[in-house]
């Protein structure tokens, strides 16, 4: 039986201020290694599932270092490729109080940023997998990255693997002329699983997101204009079977709420609302919800509401963990989600 799930993306160094300090006042980095579907392997593999992560990193120590991490949380690097100048980064200011975070990218000329189709054995990679999972983000950092992409996504469906697509959209990374909103339909057009925030559905549909506005857990959502947006949203994506967003309300830097919807083959599904205080590390908390569910989706298909608690709860977790990586375990994210009831799920 075909178990592994195969994600595909770069990973860079992030580095930060101690303190929430602002990137232009003196003191030491913090140093933590990150990237969307490197935080998606990552989280999968604390869950327990099978997982191939897919990159280009330089043959040097700092790629090393990269593949000796993800083996340390039990992920597959066996396909990294090799080659290529230095490794990408970013620069991390934290929010605190009424300041907002601030990200500055060092990814151009990367090793991740000059690979091309026709690198990677996709037919290998794909002789025994049971899903693939990349993003947008991963179409953005370049041209070549961008067809590197796109190959993979059409190796993929010629293989009959189905395909997660998060729409990951990041305005600032997208400087090699492409219109960021075509590339992203184009890329969802291809999914099975559509994942994306509010801000990112209204991107590739082009109709204007449903405001979120929870102050706290007893906000009450518009399941009736969550049901008819979606609705749009499949005639406008016909191959996708299911579409997951995440709703946050970011009320201050460090309490945020936090929500979702699940609209699996023509049924919405709700969940309760995460009223999170304080924020240790908002970094990652989509590429949490993302794995959770499709580690949901493999084990309990056949429960959507069971996947989408689940989901939810794993990414309202990580605002918990400092870094990009999500290191809940499955018994520990049942244990949050039971003890805030209504739902009671057997820890499987």
């Amino acid at each position: 039986m075909k178990n592994k799930i195969v994600t595909f993306g770069e990973i860079l160094l992030r580095l930060s201020k101690h303190s929430r300090k602002r990137l232009i006042q003196a003191g030491d980095f913090v140093e933590f290694f990150g990237g969307s579907e490197a935080n998606v392997a990552v989280s999968l593999s604390t869950l327990g599932d099978n997982v191939q992560y897919i990159t280009r990193v330089p043959d040097n120590l700092m790629g090393q270092a990269v593949s000796l991490k993800m083996r340390t949380y039990g992920v597959n690097t066996n396909s990294f490729i090799y080659g290529g100048p230095r490794l990408g980064s970013y620069y991390f200011e934290e929010a605190a109080a009424m300041r907002n975070s601030s990200v500055v990218y060092d990814r151009q000329d990367s090793s991740f940023y000059n690979i091309t189709s026709g690198m990677i054995d996709w037919k290998k990679v794909f002789s025994n997998a049971a899903l693939y999972h990349t993003s947008g983000i991963s179409a953005a950092v370049s041209q070549s990255a961008y067809w590197a992409t796109w190959e993979s996504i059409k190796e993929a469906r010629n293989a009959g693997v189905p395909v997660s697509f998060d729409v990951n959209y990041r305005k600032n990374l997208w400087g090699y002329g492409a219109e960021p909103a075509d590339v992203l339909r184009q890329f969802s057009q291809q999914a099975d699983i559509i994942f994306g925030d509010q801000n990112e559905f209204e991107v590739i549909s082009g109709i204007p997101a449903i405001p979120f506005k929870a102050m706290d857990a007893d906000y009450e959502i518009d399941v009736e204009a969550y049901r008819q947006y979606f609705e749009k949203v499949q005639k406008m994506y016909p191959k996708a079977k299911v579409f997951l967003m995440a709703v946050r309300n970011q009320i201050a830097s460090s309490h945020h709420t936090l929500s979702g919807m699940l609209y699996f083959h023509g049924k919405l599904y709700t969940t309760r609302i995460y009223d999170i205080l304080p924020i240790v590390d908002p970094m990652g908390v989509g590429d949490a919800f993302c794995a959770a569910f499709l580690h949901s989706i493999t084990h309990w298909k056949d429960d959507p509401q069971k996947c989408l608690d689940f989901s939810l709860t794993a990414s309202a977790m990580k605002n918990t963990i400092p870094g990009d990586f999500n290191l809940n375990t499955e018994d520990e994210i049942f244990e949050v989600l039971n003890a805030k009831g209504p739902f009671e799920y057997d820890i499987a």
